[in-house]
């Protein structure tokens, strides 16, 4: 097993880091140049900062809080949201991202994936999904998950990778914030199914839940946003437990 990477998020619109449960009901949680500072000093092994208002807002991404948030930060930054072509990438790369995370965008013009890795290698590309359940199978959303596609999940991820995504970040729309845990099924699908990496998201509520999607949703690294931000516990707790699972951490 590859070393487990620990991944803060930033949720921002309109300048705050927000949080809510299954995409819902945000609530500010603070400023987001401030908390990419404490998270690197932390020992975070990477940042994402997703504008989770842009897709829908139809409103650039905002530049000025990437440049901020990159100064703050000597790890990896993948920054997403709004991010609808190859320009926008490099405008997000230019203002101190490391990658680009594309949801939406991707889903509208799947030829953006391999545009954008042919400019700046897989590396730099980050498909992101938004997967909730729909009876026997998970569909892909667009626009901060108010928009149903139809398309199968595990298909679309599988898809992304061909075209030339470098990794899977995988939300789960029904865990989101809900504290409950992983949706592990889904990880070990989508893990099992894909030969690049794939980030776990969305309902990590204690350090039991975040060994279980490594070891049983067999994801290669975990994001986490709410026990970070209310400050339940720090990225050396969360390494310190995992470590003592036997699990390998940087």
């Amino acid at each position: 097993m590859l070393a487990i990477r620990i991944i803060p998020c930033l949720d921002v619109d309109e300048g705050r880091v927000m949080k809510g449960i299954k995409f819902k009901d945000l609530r500010d949680v603070g400023d987001p140049v401030k908390l990419a500072g404490d998270y690197n000093d932390q020992g975070a092994d990477e940042l994402t900062f997703l504008d989770i208002g842009a897709s829908y807002k139809s409103r650039e991404l905002m530049i000025d809080v990437v440049k901020k948030v990159s100064r703050e930060v000597f790890i990896p930054l993948t920054v997403g949201g709004g991010i609808r072509s190859v320009e926008d990438m490099r405008m997000a790369l230019k203002a101190g991202a490391d990658k680009v995370a594309i949801c939406t965008s991707a889903l509208n013009d799947p030829s953006l994936i391999t545009k954008g890795a042919e400019a700046f290698g897989s590396q730099c590309i980050m498909l992101s999904i938004d997967a909730k359940r729909r009876g026997e199978k998970w569909h892909a959303y667009t626009h901060g998950g108010r928009h149903d596609t139809g398309i199968d999940a595990l298909e679309w991820a599988k898809k992304g990778e061909k075209l030339g995504a470098g990794e899977v970040l995988l939300n789960s729309m029904d865990m989101d914030g809900t504290k409950k845990g992983y949706d592990l099924e889904l990880t070990k699908k989508v893990s099992e199914l894909l030969d690049i990496p794939v980030i776990a998201s969305g309902g990590a509520g204690n350090l039991e839940q975040i060994y279980e999607a490594v070891s049983l949703g067999r994801g290669n690294a975990v994001l986490l946003a709410s026990l970070l931000h209310y400050g339940e516990y720090t990225i050396q707790d969360i390494k310190d437990y995992l470590k003592k699972k036997g699990v390998p951490v940087r």
